[in-house]
């Protein structure tokens, strides 16, 4: 989303930024004729299957981590931290998972654009965001169905990657 507005002015930045705080609920719901919204979720089973795939990456790159798995409305699911992961890392894992279903982009795109400087630096004030590496999206048939965030790799992109393998040990239930 930021990618495609940096160039933009400041009122369509600031459209951009309510929007994907208040938008991540509507893009994949369907409204019945029922009166009722129906969307995809994922099961707790799929949100372990994918933390601890993330760990695993983590650990055997020599990192001790937590993993946060949030589902599309930015409720955490499942949390799981390593023996020697830092204190803050829990805290910090789950607002990566949502900032990163907040703003539907990778918190890792978010780094530049957010930046000290950027038209778009004001969004690392809105509180309880994450502008650190390490929260990525989790998509299912093009809706976002949930979001991942890694805390304490020694940086942004370790973190990062290791989200993106609990991402791929699930991709065979995201396929369309």
């Amino acid at each position: 989303m930021f990618k495609t507005i940096a160039a933009a002015g400041s009122a369509a930045i600031l459209a951009a930024v309510a929007a994907g705080l208040v938008g991540p609920l509507a893009p994949a719901a369907r409204a019945n004729d029922d009166g009722f919204v129906t969307y995809k979720a994922l099961t707790v089973d799929t949100a372990l299957k994918a933390a601890t795939a993330a760990m695993e990456s983590c650990r055997g790159a020599g990192f001790q981590v937590t993993v946060a798995v949030v589902d599309r409305g930015g409720n955490l699911q499942v949390l799981l931290r390593d023996r020697f992961a830092g204190p803050l890392t829990p805290d910090t894992a789950r607002g990566k998972a949502r900032t990163a279903v907040s703003f539907r982009t990778d918190t890792l795109d978010l780094v530049s654009v957010t930046a000290a400087g950027a038209p778009q630096s004001g969004a690392r004030h809105i509180p309880g965001a994450i502008m650190l590496g390490g929260g990525v999206v989790i998509e299912s048939a093009g809706a976002i169905v949930g979001g991942m965030g890694v805390s304490g790799a020694p940086s942004g992109p370790n973190d990062h990657a290791c989200a993106k393998a609990g991402l791929n040990a699930i991709a065979d239930t995201l396929a369309f």
